[in-house]
């Protein structure tokens, strides 16, 4: 099928509204055979004038592969999708069309895009697939017969998923504009913004696929992103992850550079600290005439002291076949200012192991580079051939080598102990996901260090400040001393707790200068290199105290000793009873979970009880008498 171009006059309809049908430049299937081939791949019944075929009625799955540009994306189809009536759903069963925004970076991902499509077509599910997969690779065996929504064609999508459930095969792939960053959208997390600054790159790194998909450098005008961060800040948004295959090549096909616009952006944060600005993947290029400029925001106190910076090899023969346009000695240069200018900075990287060419010697500089700097977060891959790339057509490295040397990587990065030390230390931290444990709650630090918290959902989205109690290897845990509000962070820079023997770090509004979780996902050099929230870890932490709890749950003596424990522990550290209330949620009458009231509730049932006969029996001995 021909791609089919976009249609609509300059200007199109504003976001948010839905262009007429005969502008969305559908292919019709006119031959029996084309038809059929289609009656394949959808269920008919489903398609049928008589059956459910309303705009707007159905239900859409939205299954998203990749980086957090491409969970942006989604996003975006996701809210013009809700705004337009459609019903999202997270089970595909459910459905009655599938949305699969894809990912080609690494073989593993569009592996598993392709088992997606094939499930769709035995269960005979309308598919529309998005994302860079398509992008780059549209003459794909696995996207015949199903519709598909190009990388900045995503503002269409409500357009191509109402064609396709009336049983059309659209596609829209070619466009010179960037999509409006206004347009709806569901945010997987209410609390994060992923703004895409610029899509595309500089790069012509000869192993990246998703140039091919993504293209070229475009970058969004200054002012068009500023105005969606105060627009995100009004609707109750805690972060905001700045996105794209490289945000440090932003602007310079526009003439503006990274630094003018985080100033921009850092101006319009609130001061109280309520709102956090997470700088996303760097490529060392082009922030090495920027380093000092960067270091300044870095340090802003609404700014997280965080950089995704990708070396990918400790040699500098590897980076030269790998075309990526700087020497290891220059990633020295970017790390170590950063470290030296930013208090507290975190620096993660990434490293692709047994790149074709790759010796021993080659392998054994990037181990000793890892060592030497001992990352808190690297992200090892093994090298994956991407059709079309020139890395694939380059001799190979022996699969077996490539498995050891990723082994061997993995197991000296994990023997860190990059939050050793930490124990004892206050810190300020923004509290914003549930932790896959089902327990603790994800907090950051100014570090972006990973803190999990055992407290009530009711903190999602505010700012605490917590001791940390314990040390894990990729997060820390610790105990909530004091919940901020924003009247809390306005009035003064930090309210420090009175802590015997201990110094409080903060000396401004958003908090200490100490990483969860991912890092920001670089669609040209791996998935992600975040860090995990370790299930088994952090359970194994609390198991003994939660099975306590929950064994103890249900004795009215527990309870009160728990609460009197709760007053002696914050008088002790010097906290005012007064303040109990304000710290504790739980102390809100309004917010006790249902047990405790329950319990409370019996408690004073019982005494009214045992009061009632008393009475019962006394009036009866006097009557006796």
């Amino acid at each position: 099928m021909e791609d089919i171009e976009d249609l609509v006059a300059v200007g199109g309809a504003p976001p948010g509204f839905r262009l007429p049908l005969t502008a969305v430049g559908v292919n019709l299937k006119k031959k029996k055979k084309q038809s059929s081939k289609l009656n394949g791949s959808v269920d008919s019944t489903k398609l049928s004038p008589s059956s459910n075929n309303i705009p707007g009625t159905q239900t859409i799955y939205v299954k998203t592969f990749g980086c957090s540009h491409n969970q942006s994306d989604s996003e975006y189809m996701a809210g013009q999708l809700s705004a337009f009536g459609y019903s999202l759903t997270d089970t595909p069963e459910e459905a009655d069309l599938w949305l699969i925004n894809t990912c080609t970076v690494k073989s593993p991902s569009q592996s598993a895009m392709e088992t997606l499509i094939t499930k769709g077509k035995a269960a005979k599910r309308p598919l529309v697939v998005a994302g860079c997969v398509p992008q780059g690779s549209r003459d794909l065996k696995e996207l015949e017969g199903v519709s598909i929504v190009g990388v900045q064609q995503i503002d269409r999508v409500v357009e191509v998923v109402e064609e396709t459930l009336k049983g059309h095969e659209v596609r829209l792939l070619n466009r010179k504009t960037l999509p409006a960053l206004d347009l709806p959208k569901v945010r997987k997390n209410k609390f994060i913004e992923i703004l895409p600054i610029n899509v595309g790159c500089l790069g012509a790194c000869t192993y990246c696929k998703t140039k091919h998909a993504r293209g070229h450098l475009g970058s969004y005008m200054i002012d068009s992103l500023v105005g969606r961060v105060k627009t995100v800040i009004a609707d109750g948004v805690k972060e905001i992850w700045l996105s794209s295959e490289d945000t440090g090549a932003y602007g310079r096909d526009i003439g503006v550079n990274l630094p003018m616009l985080l100033k921009a952006i850092v101006a319009v944060l609130p001061t109280d600290g309520s709102t956090m600005l997470r700088v996303g993947m760097t490529n060392p290029p082009y922030i090495l005439e920027h380093l000092k400029e960067i270091a300044e925001v870095l340090s802003h106190p609404c700014v997280y002291s965080f950089l995704h910076v990708p070396v990918q090899s400790g040699s500098d023969a590897i980076l030269t076949a790998m075309n990526r346009e700087y020497t290891v000695g220059e990633f020295r240069t970017v790390v170590d200012t950063l470290t030296e200018l930013v208090p507290g900075m975190q620096i993660a990287t990434d490293i692709i192991c047994g790149f074709p060419g790759e010796t021993d010697e080659d392998f054994s500089k990037t181990i000793s580079l890892i060592k030497e700097y001992k990352f808190a977060q690297v992200h090892i891959s093994q090298f994956y051939p991407r059709p079309g790339t020139p890395a694939a057509r380059m001799k190979k490295v022996p699969s077996n080598v490539v498995k050891n040397r990723s082994r061997e990587l993995t197991s000296i990065f994990e023997a860190f102990t990059p939050y050793s030390g930490m124990e004892g230390k206050v810190e300020r931290i923004w509290i914003t996901e549930v932790a896959t444990d089902g327990i603790h709650l994800v907090g950051h630090t100014k570090g972006y260090i990973q803190v999990l918290v055992v407290a009530p959902d009711s903190m999602l989205g505010s700012s605490a400040i917590v001791r940390i109690t314990s040390v894990g290897r990729w997060s820390v845990f610790g105990e909530v001393i004091e919940t901020l509000t924003q009247s809390d962070a306005q009035s003064s820079p930090i309210k420090k707790p009175s802590l015997k023997g201990e110094t409080s770090p903060f000396d401004s509004p958003c908090g200490s200068n100490s990483c969860s979780r991912e890092a920001d996902s670089c669609a040209c050099e791996g998935e992600s290199c975040g860090q995990k929230v370790p299930e088994e870890e952090s359970i194994a932490s609390r198991k003994d105290v939660l099975l306590e709890e929950r064994s103890s749950r249900y004795l009215i003596s527990w309870v009160l000793k728990k609460r009197r424990s709760q007053v002696k522990d914050r008088v002790e550290n010097g906290i005012g009873l007064g303040n109990v209330v304000k710290q504790d949620s739980r102390w809100k009458g309004k917010e006790w979970g249902s047990v405790d009231r329950a319990l409370l509730g019996g408690i004073l049932l019982s005494f009214l009880t045992v009061v009632a006969v008393l009475v019962h029996l006394g009036i009866t001995a006097s009557a006796r008498a």
